[in-house]
């Protein structure tokens, strides 16, 4: 009697066995064929190999080990070594032979038997598309070219994915591509048991982005402009969108700004950290600024995207003055060309803050000529690129946004196209109380009633000047003028500071907006005791209602 162990170990082995049978051999005539049989759920693979020259090859099958009776299915080439025998009834055992001939007579291999399974079903696809954040039960979407679009068909388990065509690729379930042109995706899902299908995907890359330019100067789109915002500290983050504190920014947070009352933002963007070495801009990260301008379009904001700080590569000396056009004219091309079909609600401003690092006093003629030509390189390179570019209206910068400087030294850029430009510049003044937080100046303008917490210049008086002297100079003159920045910190430690802040804002806003300017308040996302942010970020709460009520009134 066989021990139990020994029992179990066969009916293990047993178990383990597959539908196959090994090689089995027969010989004559100098030559030797082995012939193997698989089966699996849609058939029954042969197999065999071939030693000496044969002749005459065919394939038979029978349903018991006796070779009388059997039928042939096939008659196959000198060389073939496969045969699948696709009309096997699952479930029956079969046996197989390869016949053939060899030294002038006939011989057969050994039997080989094997059985198929049962009938392997294909699992049906159910196609899911993420377009702009929102999950739909499709196939198809439409987009403007660049945006970014999602692939998630079902099953989410189980099973292998294989892709192909739209950007697509590899055998994750997601893909994420950026489409520039129409075009098709197409997911195969083999499941466990072997079974494939697919399901195609539509991509229609339309024109919902383009638009009409109105006839409209730049001087007449600026009084539609209202109060401004800017989206600080995020897009121009050097490291990644986030890498300055702020979250990823989303439509949610752009209506929020929108229903508040504001009617422009302004989004300064990097550009030269998501570009090679030749200064080509990655599709994903024009894809990224594109949505979020889609967000401010969607919401019906005036936009205005730049090429911001950037590391500092726009320093205005002859030592660098080819190679800063160069690049310009390299990014704004691809700038442009990507948003050439929006309409007149998205401008384009070329630079920001362009000095001499760590020179803040009066430039030199070498340093305000270079920079002028940066502002002469940026229109002539976007009015290249056609289409609403050849109009569009666009704004160039004074020295170091400075209104003394850009006064006293900017030289308007020549221009293809009529009244349709704009001049920017920043306000901050007085320094102390709005941008240094180690100063013990917080208090401003005629209400202030400690005289050691009041700076002893840039009042009210001074404000009414220094804005008057740009509405002179520029629009009266048919240029329009932004105020790109201005704002003041928050000095939450001191009791009654706020106060001071607010009326700094008011005045600076509708000292601005009623000489013509469009003031756009600078919002870095930080909202703690010396941060400027008006809205919590992640989920578009006003943290200072008051202030931003204040400012929306200044500007009607």
């Amino acid at each position: 009697m066989k021990s139990l162990s020994s029992v179990l170990l066969f009916l293990f082995a047993f178990c383990l066995t597959p539908f196959s049978q090994a090689q089995n051999c027969g010989s004559g005539g100098g030559a030797t064929v082995c012939l193997s049989a698989t089966g699996n759920a849609n058939n029954i693979s042969l197999s065999w190999t071939i030693s000496g020259s044969i002749s005459n090859v065919q394939v038979y099958r029978d349903t018991d080990s006796n070779p009388s009776g059997r039928s042939r299915l096939a008659t196959v080439s000198n060389s073939t070594t496969s045969y699948t025998d696709t009309s096997a009834v699952s479930g029956t055992q079969y046996w197989y032979w390869i016949k053939f001939t060899a030294g002038g007579s006939s011989y057969n291999s050994g039997a080989a038997s094997a059985t198929r399974g049962t009938s392997c079903n294909a699992t049906a696809v159910t196609p899911y598309i993420n377009v702009n954040n929102t999950w739909t039960q499709s196939s198809s979407a439409t987009i403007t070219a660049g945006a970014q679009v999602v692939f998630g068909p079902h099953p989410t388990t189980g099973g292998a994915w294989a892709w192909s065509g739209c950007g697509s690729s590899g055998s994750a379930r997601e893909q994420t591509v950026y489409p520039s042109a129409s075009c098709n995706a197409t997911a195969v899902y083999t499941n466990a048991c072997g079974a494939s299908s697919s399901q195609v995907f539509s991509v229609t890359v339309g024109g919902s982005s383009s638009g009409t330019m109105r006839n409209l100067t730049s001087v007449q789109l600026a009084r539609l402009m209202g109060a401004g915002w800017n989206l600080g500290n995020s897009l121009e983050a050097i490291g990644s969108e986030t890498a300055w504190g702020n979250p990823a920014t989303t439509q949610a947070l752009i209506n929020a700004v929108k229903a508040a009352g504001f009617k422009t933002i302004r989004i300064p963007v990097s550009w030269s950290q998501y570009a090679d070495a030749n200064y080509n801009i990655s599709s994903s990260w024009m894809a990224r600024v594109k949505q979020v301008v889609d967000y401010a379009k969607n919401a019906g904001f005036y936009v205005i995207i730049n090429i911001h700080w950037d590391g500092g590569w726009m320093q205005p000396t002859y030592a660098n003055q080819a190679a800063v056009n160069s690049r310009l004219t390299k990014l704004w091309t691809q700038i442009a060309n990507n948003f050439k079909n929006y309409d007149d609600y998205l401008l384009f401003a070329g630079t920001n803050e362009v000095m001499v690092d760590g020179d803040y006093g009066t430039p030199t003629y070498e340093y305000y000529t270079v920079q002028n030509s940066f502002n002469q390189t940026f229109v002539n390179t976007v009015r290249a690129t056609g289409g609403n570019n050849a109009v569009r209206h666009l704004v160039v910068q004074g020295f170091n946004t400075n209104i003394d400087h850009t006064i006293s030294f900017v030289s308007i850029p020549s221009d293809s196209a009529s009244n349709r430009l704009m001049m920017e510049v920043h306000y901050y003044d007085p320094y102390n109380f709005t941008l240094n937080a180690s100063s013990n100046i917080w208090q401003w303008g005629a209400n202030a009633t400690n005289s050691s917490a009041t700076e002893t210049w840039a009042n009210e008086t001074y404000v009414n000047t220094q804005f008057q002297r740009m509405k002179t100079r520029f629009i009266d003159n048919g240029v329009a003028v932004i105020l790109g920045e201005f704002g003041a910190i928050s000095r939450t430690n001191i009791p009654g500071a706020e106060s001071y802040r607010t009326y700094w804002n008011q005045y600076i806003t509708r000292a601005a907006y009623t000489r013509g300017l469009v003031p756009i308040y600078w919002d870095n996302g930080y909202t703690a005791n010396n941060g400027m942010g008006l809205f919590d970020r992640y989920n578009g709460a006003q943290v200072y209602p008051n202030l931003i009520s204040t400012i929306i009134n200044a500007a009607q």
